[in-house]
């Protein structure tokens, strides 16, 4: 822990303490379901008891009682043996991300602790000088701040190949379901990532998913040291092997000092992309759903179609809409490095700040388009600062790949849309005028035929 003088933080915000009642009401309806639900890895029973009894939706209700309660300030609540404070203002999401990761840091203990699972060098559970010359691999390897990545072109082409495998196996069978294009999804992923010599290599799949169940239970569950080694080292030759067009190989080509450790970074880039697999499937079930938005997005599709790697502003809107009102990552959290003065109170070092997605994404006391599809709220960019939208983090802390997860992403939906006419066969999971607090990704399911519907 840092010592020194207090940091002042400019907020208009008093720090307030939480009643014992009210700590467990917490407890109960915001954080237990989030962990019940799967922080590293979801578990599906979980996501489907959510949506079906309308648990998000309780944690935001949740939320606004305490803001009206206590006010907009951070919330202290009455946890024992670990400081722990929750925001309730979209000011103050914005200021402590922008002050991070001094004197807010990334890798809280909570986080160092799942993550060390798997990947206890990675860049997210690394703080100080570590943290830095991992975070420059990473976005060197990324190309951070970047809309089309300079292998934009190349990957394109390995997404069309993965895609079209899955367009041909769903067409077939007339289905297209989830576990169809996990599958496939994540050949196309493990070819992006590490070369076109680990698309079969689904063993590495599996091993990196067991190991980020254990994850789940952080300080809960002890480590299996020997399949994160074996995980470990078999990433590692995919770095020494560094197969062109491949991350793999631009992050060996870029690491300058063996204290990158970049087969440790690269388990975080699978990690990436299963939420990323979860926000284009749901974005399927959403143009399904919006015929109108639908049209638009094939209309955009038809005019860029002589392009490789378009931009495909739309439809990148329609992916980041789908993060907003089912946020693949719920909770982002800050541990303080020393005390943090507020307006009124402070927050002692090592308070553990969580800030719970969901309630800024769907508070329909302070957004008037809380709860239905409107892919205009993303004309602008990645996140929306003014209203507490972060769905890849903000500030220096930003993710790396918040530019290259959704620009695989939508290029996967543009194949997708144009090699198939998909039509989700539960649309009364989707009503438009209140789409629902949880969707259940791992049970939808679109009827799939050849071709496509005319823009």
């Amino acid at each position: 822990m840092e010592s020194g003088p207090a940091a002042s933080f400019s907020s208009v915000h008093a720090v307030s303490r939480a009643s014992l009642a009210d700590t467990i009401a917490f407890l109960k309806d915001v954080l237990v379901p989030t962990l019940a639900k799967g922080p590293l890895i979801r578990r599906r029973k979980v996501v489907g008891f959510a949506e079906r009894e309308n648990i998000d939706d309780k944690a935001v209700l949740r939320m606004q009682e305490l803001r009206r309660k206590y006010g907009p300030g951070p919330l202290l609540l009455k946890i024992p043996f670990r400081a722990q404070a929750v925001l309730l203002s979209r000011e103050d999401v914005t200021a402590v991300l922008e002050r991070s990761p001094e004197p807010f840091k990334a890798a809280s203990m909570e986080k160092v602790a799942a993550l060390g699972h798997f990947e206890p060098f990675v860049v997210l559970a690394s703080h100080g000088p570590a943290r830095s010359i991992r975070r420059q691999l990473n976005e060197q390897t990324l190309e951070t701040g970047c809309q089309m990545h300079s292998l934009a072109a190349h990957l394109s082409v390995v997404i069309t190949e993965e895609m079209d495998a899955v367009a041909n196996e769903a067409t077939s069978k007339g289905t297209l379901d989830w576990d169809t294009f996990f599958i496939g999804w994540f050949r196309m992923v493990r070819r992006i990532v590490l070369g076109d010599a680990a698309r079969e290599d689904a063993e590495l799949t599996d091993m990196l998913q067991d190991l980020r169940y254990r994850g789940n239970y952080a300080f809960l569950r002890p480590k299996d040291r020997a399949k994160r080694k074996t995980v470990l080292k078999r990433l590692h030759g995919y770095v020494e092997r560094a197969q062109p067009g491949s991350l793999a190989a631009r992050m060996a080509a870029a690491c300058a000092n063996p204290e990158q450790k970049p087969h440790h970074q690269l388990p975080q880039y699978l990690f990436a992309f299963d939420p990323g697999a979860m926000a284009s499937f749901r974005t399927l079930a959403l143009l399904s759903a919006h015929p109108d938005a639908e049209a638009q997005v094939r209309q955009e599709l038809v005019a860029t179609k002589d392009e490789s790697a378009p931009r495909l502003p739309l439809l990148k809107a329609c992916y980041f809409e789908a993060l907003r009102l089912w946020p693949t990552t719920p909770a982002i959290l800050r541990e303080t490095t020393q005390r943090v003065d507020w307006a009124e109170g402070h927050l002692d070092p090592a308070t553990h700040v969580i800030i719970f997605a969901p309630f800024f994404h769907r508070d329909d006391e302070m957004l008037t388009d809380a709860h239905t599809f409107n892919p205009s709220l993303w004309a602008d960019g990645i996140s929306r600062p003014d209203l507490a939208f972060f769905p890849f983090s903000h500030g220096t802390v930003v993710c790396p790949a918040a530019d290259f997860v959704p620009m695989v992403a939508t290029l996967a939906l543009r194949r997708l849309v144009t090699q198939m006419s998909l039509r989700f066969e539960q649309i009364d999971r989707l009503r438009p005028e209140r789409l629902p607090g949880t969707l259940d990704n791992y049970t939808l399911s679109f009827s799939a035929a050849k071709g496509q519907s005319a823009p």
